[in-house]
């Protein structure tokens, strides 16, 4: 854990099958000082950099998520070069702090999105929240949709309402890309970060946070972030198939 300059903020680096060296990760800190300066008036919570090394495509997959007061922002991009896949992580946070910033001056309208989320997301049948916490200290995606069954619907509906923010998006469903793809993408960053989600803020509202990351890792990586949820489908299939014996 390194700690940053204000206090209330903690900077997590977590590495997966790959090392870098102090003055790599050094430079990161003042890169990401550098960005947190734009945000230095909220109560930031937790600031988390995952970098892994992936054999398959021979590159690191970096992503930077920045807890905000009702909101996670994410950056997340990869490169075979680390520093320029960080850079650029950090360039789309930028965007999407500017964006936060005017949805803060939006209050009418925020309050009355926040209001049809909230109605929207109401899970049916509501979630055991011991499974859940069963699921991932098993690190078993299948028992986690399962237990996070009922959110299923409510997410699906504010996803074929979010994406009419994204054209290119909105013009693909049906043609190689569907909405529950983008739900279960929803799903999977909620179960990769689970325990670092905020402590503050309902589960619903953190799922929702995780439809605009969802959306844009589908729109800038859909060949690979495809390939994943394919894989976590049939797992899903196989382990249902096991359980139907």
């Amino acid at each position: 854990m390194i700690a940053n300059k204000k206090e209330q903020t903690r900077i997590q680096f977590d590495l997966h099958q790959c090392t870098l060296a102090d003055a790599v990760l050094d430079k990161m800190r003042e890169n990401l000082d550098n960005v947190l300066r734009r945000v230095e008036h909220f109560p930031v919570a937790d600031v988390r950099v995952l970098i892994s090394w992936n054999h398959r495509n021979n590159d690191y997959s970096v992503k930077v998520s920045l807890i905000l007061p009702g909101d996670t922002l994410v950056g997340q991009d990869h490169d075979q070069a680390v520093h320029a896949a960080f850079d650029r992580c950090l360039m789309g946070l930028e965007e999407n702090i500017r964006a936060y910033k005017d949805r803060l001056g939006q209050v009418p309208e925020r309050q009355k999105q926040e209001k049809r989320t909230s109605q929207d997301l109401a899970p049916t049948p509501p979630p055991d929240p011991a499974a859940i916490d069963q699921a991932i200290r098993d690190a078993n995606y299948a028992a986690f949709r399962t237990a996070t069954f009922g959110y299923e619907e409510p997410v699906r509906k504010r996803v074929g309402r979010w994406i009419d923010r994204y054209p290119d998006i909105d013009g693909r469903i049906g043609q190689g890309l569907e909405v529950a793809d983008i739900v279960e993408e929803v799903f999977l960053m909620a179960f990769e970060e689970y325990e670092s989600r905020p402590a503050d803020i309902r589960f619903g509202d953190w799922l929702e946070s995780l439809i605009d990351p969802a959306v844009k890792a589908l729109q800038h990586h859909p060949d690979e972030e495809l390939e994943n949820i394919n894989l976590v489908r049939s797992a899903r299939l196989a382990e249902q198939g096991r359980e139907a014996l």
